[in-house]
């Protein structure tokens, strides 16, 4: 594949440092390994870094073995601890190619992965590429889920455009001036949100946001994430943190309207669920609609966030609404 003339540096490369964040996964080894078999560019120079959020450098030994595997350079960084976006901030400084991609370290990437994010940033010059991230269930999955498929996650356009954005895969331009010494909020680094936050700030900056759909990567469902309440609580999250940047942005009356519309919506979708009772996935997916605006409704109202990276149970910190913009 050509054409990536744009963006190459001085020396006719393209530099692309592939970023996987972990914490005490078994699975970073699929992941690692699925790199090793892109299929890349011409002139494609890829670094692969992964930054260890745990507060012991649990994942070292296994990227030393991992290493020789992978035909790229391979650098590893300790970012203690259980906070995701220390782990983001660490690769966006270590980072010093043309491009920095992000992949879970729970997620296999396709052969075509990069090279398909590659093209659409060459094609569309966007600041950040996202991609399609395909959930796989287990055949005691329950089948309302699989059927439904709650967990794949797409990008969500708002009058044809993307107006925020994801990290499980995603491409950013690093010269792009939208990024710039952006980094992912702090005080959201338990709770989840940051990465919707970081990229709802790089659109408001002017940077554009970019769809690649063939760049697939696949997520498998564990049984700890194959249940109604874990979706419950991932969506309330979702809500709380569109809910916590509503309010962030507004005051007054327009503040009370965002309010009184999230819990009209929060009632209707309750009120589809149950008439759609005879499906389960369809009253399944209304219900979990519903909590979503129940959700903005408590960001809106400033309740705590709940906690979800680092902890053994679920925690509660401030609602904060911090910039992710690096000092």
């Amino acid at each position: 594949m050509t054409g990536l003339d744009d963006h190459q540096n001085s020396a006719g490369e393209i530099r692309v440092d592939i970023c996987v964040c972990t914490y005490r996964r078994e699975e970073l080894k699929a992941t690692l390994l699925s790199l090793a078999k892109l299929r890349l560019p011409e002139n494609c120079r890829v670094r692969v870094i992964v930054a260890d959020n745990d507060i012991e450098p649990s994942a070292k030994a296994r990227v030393a073995l991992l290493a020789p595997e992978l035909p790229f350079e391979v650098r590893y960084i300790h970012s203690p601890s259980a906070n995701i976006s220390l782990a983001r901030n660490a690769c966006l400084d270590a980072s010093t190619g043309d491009y920095v991609a992000f992949i879970d370290d729970d997620e296999t990437a396709s052969e075509e992965w990069l090279a398909q994010l590659l093209t659409k940033a060459r094609d569309t010059n966007a600041d950040a590429v996202l991609g399609p991230v395909q959930a796989t269930y287990a055949s005691d999955a329950p089948q309302w889920m699989s059927t439904g498929d709650f967990h794949s996650t797409f990008p969500v356009w708002v009058r044809d455009e993307i107006l925020t954005g994801y990290t499980c895969n995603v491409l950013l331009r690093r010269s792009s001036a939208a990024l710039g010494s952006r980094r992912f909020s702090l005080a959201l680094g338990k709770t989840g949100g940051e990465d919707t936050q970081y990229f709802s700030e790089l659109h408001e900056a002017g940077g554009k946001i970019s769809f690649a759909a063939d760049a697939w990567v696949f997520e498998p469902v564990t049984p700890g994430r194959a249940n109604f309440n874990w979706l419950c609580k991932r969506r309330f999250r979702m809500g709380q943190t569109h809910g916590r940047m509503l309010r962030s942005r507004t005051a007054g009356v327009k503040r009370g309207t965002q309010l009184l519309l999230a819990g009209a919506k929060a009632k209707f979708c309750m009120v589809v669920a149950l008439l759609t009772a005879f499906s389960a996935t369809r009253r399944n997916r209304w219900f979990l609609r519903g909590i979503m605006h129940a959700g903005a409704v408590s960001g809106l109202m400033g309740v705590r966030e709940i906690e979800q990276y680092g902890l053994g149970q679920d925690a509660m910190i401030p609602a904060r609404s911090d910039k992710s913009r690096a000092a």
